[in-house]
């Protein structure tokens, strides 16, 4: 019968696991540090955040009792599950490898968990009441300029906002705004054709990431526009590496897992961006 251990009470192998694996998820994932993260802790899997409304001053004439205003929040509930990855490390394969087979498996890890917790974050971009696009058409530079806009009537900065895209649905951003790959007097047009990368455009920062479902339509990926506070991922447990011994099999089987859950705090802070690319 198999005898669990954990990571903290074997040897070296599993410690660069762990660690490769914390970092990997950390550094992958796009989305984690955009929006809003918070901790479930003291018990539970859940996490309730309040949502406040916006309050207004008013004028005041001297001597004059203030109105009281009401502060009555709502409040989003965010329920964390488990998700998690396996393999099999034979003996053998571990003692004939001529790599570090601790850091191959903690990347493999941390690459799966990052790139999940950014697919079940992208996919909250649907859920946003104001959309921009239909899917029929390829995104311009001028739909940044007007997610931005409604994003600062809602009174957000700039700064604390961000542009995530699918890299076919930003293909047709850069195509944009380099007519076309050739070069314009513009800087921004230039460091698109250096780099690959848009970086800020109207002062949002633009992000690529393929973790992202289709809608259904070749080409045609929800992308979107956001604050920080928009969205949230509520983390119960990080990175965690288990495993337990085979020894009829000469192996050790070894698990990740990550408990959080993700969810919409303010539906008023984000634009879906709905396009098709013109590149298949």
């Amino acid at each position: 019968m198999a005898n669990e251990t954990t990571s903290s009470t074997i040897s070296e192998l599993y410690t660069e696991i762990v660690a490769e694996a914390q970092f990997v998820a950390s550094e992958k994932s796009i989305m984690r540090n955009l929006v809003k993260n918070y901790a479930i802790s003291g018990g539970g899997k859940a996490v309730e955040v309040p949502v406040y409304a916006q309050v207004s001053a008013a004028a005041v004439a001297d001597a004059t009792d203030l109105a009281n205003t009401a502060i009555n929040p709502t409040s989003v509930t965010i329920t964390a599950s488990e998700v998690g990855v396996m393999t099999t490390l034979t003996d053998l394969a571990r003692n004939s490898a001529p790599r570090n087979v601790a850091a191959d498996i903690g990347k493999l890890f941390g690459e799966a968990l990052a790139r999940k917790q950014d697919a079940d974050l992208t996919a909250l971009f649907d859920g946003f009441s104001v959309a921009a696009g239909d899917g029929s058409a390829a995104i311009a530079p001028s739909d940044i300029f007007n997610a931005l806009s409604t994003l600062r009537a809602a009174a957000l900065s700039a700064n604390e906002c961000a542009v995530v895209l699918h890299p076919k649905i930003a293909y047709d951003l850069k195509k944009g705004l380099t007519n076309t790959f050739a070069g314009l007097d513009t800087e921004t047009s230039n460091e698109a054709l250096r780099s690959g990368f848009v970086g800020t455009l109207a002062g949002l920062r633009i992000f690529e990431t393929s973790n992202m479902s289709n809608t259904g339509n070749a080409g045609d990926y929800k992308g979107g526009a956001f604050h920080k506070d928009a969205l949230a991922i509520a983390m119960m447990q990080d990175v965690k590496i288990e495993t337990q011994r085979d020894a009829s099999l000469r192996a050790d089987e070894i698990v990740a897992t990550s408990v959080y859950g993700v969810g919409e705090i303010h539906d008023s802070y984000g634009v879906e961006l709905h396009y098709d690319s013109s590149i298949q």
